[in-house]
Order: structure tokens, then C-alpha cells, then sequence
């Protein structure tokens, strides 16, 4: 039997979707990402840009869950969808294709044919933010377009916060959709591993162009987290296959 829309998961986060990006609650993020839209960086000014809230997108049945801070002004905000038209997004993209998570290492523009296999990928702010930098309204003014996406992708086993942002706005999300959150909470670190129960929480550090260009994140320590999702989403199937989980 078909599944209805309300709980189609794809159906559900395509309406999800449609509203984050008619979404219009912080009027600073409505202002600044209107004005970069319309003045644009010089070698983007034969672009037009997407200039609106950016979602999250990827498999609806994904086990991997990413969580990044923000669209970036020149790169979500420019392209539609997010991680893509960046740096950022050079690494995360080239990163999950290594480890099986994309079809293809790199993200240009919305139809470039990148495709996520058993991955989602989402921010806690689907704006971008003056230098990057959210305030709290604003990042609760988003909470409840991350909660709905936890609450719609049931199979997420592991998820991976890129910076400290993400890694709060993870566990503020998780208390907003009543799931437990331990006390005192984790501290974010990159490699911090958290065994939540129902997930496996992995922090890294944001694959920015500060952290990477400073070599504060090395493609070396990056890689290394989406290993561990690899491995820990292999040994979950055996357990589940000898009836431990």
C-alpha cells in the first residue's frame, strides 16, 4: 500500500522544504542575504542568485545525518542548496563520496547531478549570516526546521556536527524533539564521539576556509571522521544481523 503524504517521508521534507525557504522570520538574515543577492561577488555577477533560505536535502532514508552552521553568502546563498559552490563544500562533498555517501567528490551549482546515497545533509541556520555568525534568536527562530527534519529522517544512526554551532544546535534540537540529552552536555572537540542511544554523535571541526587554510583541520583529521561513520555503520548492521540492537 502507498504511503500517504503525511508520512511519506519525502513527501513530508519536500513540504518542509517549501517552507523553510518561504521562510521570512529573522529580518536581519531577510536583509543581508537579499543584498548579497543583489550585489553579488565580481566573478558571480553574470549569476543570478538564489538569495532565499536554503534547505536541507540528501535521502530521505539516510543513516548519516551532517550538520553544518550556515549557507555561506557566497556559496548557498548564491546556488540554492547547501555546502554547494564553496570550499566548504569542496571538502564535505569530496569526503562522503570517498567514504560512499555521493555519487560524485564536488558540488557546483543545483544541477550538477550530485546525488547522496544514505546521507542528509542540513545546517542549524538555513540563512546566511553576517561573518557567519548567527545570534541565538535567530538560531532558535530555525530549531523547529531541524527538529521536524530528526523527527522525519528516522533512520539517522550516526550524525556529524561541523563546529561547535552545529553540535549545540544538534543537542538543542534533540531537547526541543524530547529525545534525551545527557547532563552536563558533551563539550564539542573534533573527534568527540557521544553514544546518544537511539545515535552515534561524531563532532568535527567545520571544514571552513579559517580552519583549513590554517591547517587547524587537515584533510587527513577529516577524513578520519567519516571512517569512523563507515566503520561504526558496519558494525551496527552486524549487530543488528546477530540480534544485539
Amino acid at each position: 500500500m502507498a504511503r500517504s503524504p503525511r508520512t511519506d517521508p519525502r513527501r513530508a521534507l519536500e513540504a518542509l522544504e517549501a517552507e523553510v525557504v518561504s521562510c521570512v522570520r529573522c529580518p536581519r538574515l531577510v536583509a543581508y542575504r537579499t543584498e548579497v543577492a543583489r550585489v553579488r561577488r565580481k566573478q558571480f555577477r553574470d549569476q543570478v542568485y538564489w538569495g532565499r533560505p536554503v534547505p536541507g536535502f540528501g535521502d530521505p532514508c539516510a543513516r548519516l545525518l551532517v550538520v553544518g552552521l550556515a549557507p555561506a553568502a557566497h556559496g548557498g546563498n548564491r546556488t540554492g542548496r547547501i555546502f554547494t559552490g564553496d570550499r566548504s563544500g569542496d571538502w564535505l562533498f569530496e569526503a562522503l563520496h570517498r567514504f560512499g555517501f555521493a555519487n560524485q567528490p564536488f558540488s557546483h551549482h543545483r544541477d550538477d547531478g550530485l546525488e547522496l546515497r544514505g546521507a542528509y545533509v542540513t545546517a542549524a541556520v538555513r540563512c546566511a549570516p553576517p561573518a557567519n555568525k548567527p545570534t541565538r534568536e535567530e538560531l532558535e527562530n530555525c530549531r523547529p526546521y531541524l527538529v521536524r527534519e530528526l523527527e522525519l529522517l528516522r533512520g539517522v544512526r550516526i550524525v556529524v556536527a561541523l563546529g561547535k554551532i552545529a553540535w549545540d544546535a544538534y543537542f538543542a534540537a534533540r531537547a526541543a524533539a524530547c529525545r534525551p540529552v545527557p547532563k552536563p552536555r558533551p563539550k564539542f572537540a573534533h573527534g568527540a564521539r557521544v553514544d546518544l542511544g537511539d545515535v552515534l554523535l561524531l563532532g568535527s571541526y567545520h571544514p571552513s576556509q579559517q580552519n583549513t587554510f590554517t591547517g587547524k583541520l587537515t584533510r587527513r583529521a577529516f577524513h578520519a571522521i567519516f571512517a569512523r561513520v563507515r566503520r561504526s555503520l558496519g558494525e551496527r548492521r552486524l549487530d543488528r544481523s546477530r540480534g544485539l540492537r
